[in-house]
């Protein structure tokens, strides 16, 4: 977790941790280098399953063309979007269906052993990934920022939100707000940091006061139930401020909406791959995750979707637009907090729960 003061600690420190990383023996770049259990190269088809959109068709560009590339034996069947509970309804089935699905790593860390498959990711060399990558039945792909953003044209004149409180400030800026529900987006740290708490003091997070926080905004916010469709009400103009993935700021950004990113405290997340315990190719999945955090990956997707990387040896490339979303960059003249993952792993069925029953009500 970091705070305001604490930014440019944090973004050294992701550069020079030296944790855990790229595929094989000897950092090899090439895709086709890893070398986890099981024979990468035997015939199987991978059931991918992610979030869909420009998102889920960036990882097919950076991640499994390479992988198909270097092992011809290999197929994807990609999906969405990826759900927990329907995990654990193919799993209590015994007709799990899925390989690889993208989740928050606290998600997979809770149900590690009886939803997802513990992994042995021993193979790859872990030296330049960052802290917390590789889990126990998780595998790190990317860091997601989630900053405060609106449309330029509900806030003329240089008049927009420029806090986190002011997200929260219904009689200083009115306007419909949007928030994705997914806990990774800063649904729960978000409140709190507008109700005052300081970043360094977030977690453990109080889920009530962050609950009875959002109530204050509810009758003019969207809950959207996934990125994808805070993205389409965005591109609608059905809400003026929002709290959107970089990764799907940046599309908007390049198809010319006009679009100011508010930088005072970000919350950030670490994106990862599970496999469902029973997956019917573990094998060729374990070999296919571990490929995804070499450096040549880790850079193209982060040139793709303005993501930060998991893997400090790679350079990405980033353009006019992807710049403008870089949490880790000069762009970022704010804080960033790095969300907790052990507090949410061993806290996440019940706070998953608990906010499901305040979005009903």
């Amino acid at each position: 977790m970091v705070s305001r003061s604490r930014t440019l600690s944090v973004s050294l420190g992701l550069l020079a941790v030296t944790a855990l990383l790229s595929g094989c023996a000897g950092g090899s770049s090439d895709p086709g280098s890893s070398t986890a259990a099981g024979d990468a190269d035997a015939p199987a088809t991978i059931t991918f399953v992610g979030y869909g959109g420009g998102g889920q068709d960036a990882q097919i560009e950076a991640w499994q063309k390479p992988y198909t590339e270097a092992h011809p034996n290999v197929t994807f069947v990609n999906t969405s979007p990826p759900d927990v509970a329907q995990v654990k309804a193919q799993v209590e089935s015994g007709s799990v269906q899925w390989d690889v699905m993208a989740t928050a790593p606290y998600a997979a860390q809770q149900n590690c052993g009886t939803l997802f498959e513990k992994l042995d990711l021993s193979a790859i060399d872990q030296t330049d990934l960052v802290e917390g990558t590789v889990g126990e039945c998780y595998l790190g792909n990317w860091i997601n920022a989630t900053p405060i953003a609106y449309r330029t044209d509900a806030f003329p004149a240089g008049q927009g939100p420029k806090t986190v409180a002011d997200f929260f400030d219904t009689d200083k800026f009115p306007g419909q707000r949007g928030i994705v529900t997914n806990l990774q987006n800063g649904i729960l740290e978000y409140p709190l940091l507008a109700d005052g708490v300081d970043p360094d003091e977030l977690y453990p997070l109080d889920v009530d006061r962050a609950l009875n926080k959002l109530d204050t905004i509810r009758d003019v916010t969207t809950f959207a139930p996934n990125v994808g469709a805070l993205q389409q009400a965005v591109e609608a103009d059905q809400v003026d401020m929002f709290l959107l993935p970089d990764s799907r700021l940046v599309p908007l950004l390049q198809s010319g909406m006009d679009i100011t990113i508010v930088w005072d405290e970000t919350v950030a997340s670490l994106n990862a791959f599970a496999i469902p315990k029973g997956a019917p190719n573990k094998d060729a999945a374990v070999d296919f995750i571990s490929s995804v955090v070499e450096p040549d990956q880790v850079a193209k997707i982060s040139e793709l979707l303005g993501v930060a990387p998991v893997n400090t040896a790679a350079k990405p490339q980033l353009d006019e637009f992807t710049k403008q979303v870089e949490v880790y960059g000069p762009a970022n003249t704010g804080g960033t907090v790095l969300q907790d993952v052990d507090w949410y792993a061993e806290n996440f069925n019940d706070v998953s729960t608990k906010l499901t029953t305040w979005l009903a009500g």
